[in-house]
């Protein structure tokens, strides 16, 4: 099994959760202070294209730095290298946890998205049997 990359804030609860849940199903993590050691702007766009989520869909909208830097209207106005250019040099700008497996990406937690994308580990030797009753 490969590890898991997860870009993420220690002190946010979200991404506490998120981290928890990931360790129950017995995934390796590489975990990445957001705030600290943001993503490149490369990393920045292998992950969005990887994600099959609009660059917008990355942005923390409610958090301080967004409404600071007044982004709610101007971000629409920002080039596709410019919004990348912003979340790389602020990480806190960039919603949280971000996990990703080099191929896969999900962007925040909620547990049905991450039982479809990340639960592969525990529970994939009681699929096969599950299946053939079907």
């Amino acid at each position: 099994m490969s590890k898991l990359t997860i870009y993420q804030y220690p002190k946010c609860s979200t991404c506490r959760s998120a981290v928890k849940w990931l360790q129950g199903q017995g995934h390796e993590l590489q975990l990445q202070h957001i705030a600290e050691q943001p993503p490149s702007v490369e990393e920045l766009r292998s992950l969005v294209a990887n994600s099959g989520l609009e660059l917008k869909k990355f942005f923390n909208t409610s958090g301080e730095v967004y409404k600071t830097l007044d982004l709610k209207s101007k971000l629409a106005n920002l080039s596709e290298q410019e919004q990348l250019e912003l979340l790389s040099a602020h990480g806190m700008l960039i919603k949280r946890p971000i996990v990703s497996d080099g191929q896969k990406v999900t962007v925040g937690f909620k547990e049905e998205q991450y039982a479809e994308a990340w639960s592969n580990v525990l529970t994939s030797s009681t699929s096969s049997t599950s299946s053939t009753s079907l």
